[in-house]
């Protein structure tokens, strides 16, 4: 595991648009065992699904373990906006993307996970839209 992926049916209602500085957000979990992996510092994207913008729509950290139990495990992040979603059809074309878990099993739960093959790829399609110091190291 290279970086979390975060996953949301469409634009979330508490993320701005186009923020200037990074936004502080709670996401909901599933409770699998990837819970007990998760560690403040780690880096992060948002994946925004539906038929608006859909792809890497955020990048940022994680600033809690996850939380809670059951239907009220989460985990706290601090994201940066990006001016641009990293478009889905970009990454799934990509061969070094095209494999990860959100692409083969796109209703799976969150958190999902990127490799470090599919994380260069997220990498390389930000490029220099990447927000300074992202992403964080350990």
């Amino acid at each position: 595991m290279a970086c979390w992926l975060l996953k949301s049916a469409g634009w979330p209602a508490e993320l701005p648009r186009h923020p200037d500085t990074p936004v502080r957000v709670r996401r909901c979990l599933r409770p699998t065992y990837r819970l007990d992996l998760l560690r403040p510092g780690q880096p992060c994207v948002l994946w925004v699904s539906g038929r608006v913008d859909p792809g890497v729509a955020a990048v940022g950290r994680l600033t809690s373990p996850a939380q809670g139990e059951g239907p009220d495990a989460g985990v706290h992040v601090e994201l940066f906006v990006l001016a641009t979603v990293v478009p889905r059809p970009d990454l799934v074309a990509d061969p070094r993307f095209r494999t990860a878990e959100v692409v083969r099993m796109a209703a799976g739960s969150n958190p999902s996970y990127l490799d470090a093959v599919q994380f260069s790829a997220v990498l390389d399609h930000l490029g220099p839209d990447a927000p300074a110091g992202w992403p964080p190291r350990p």
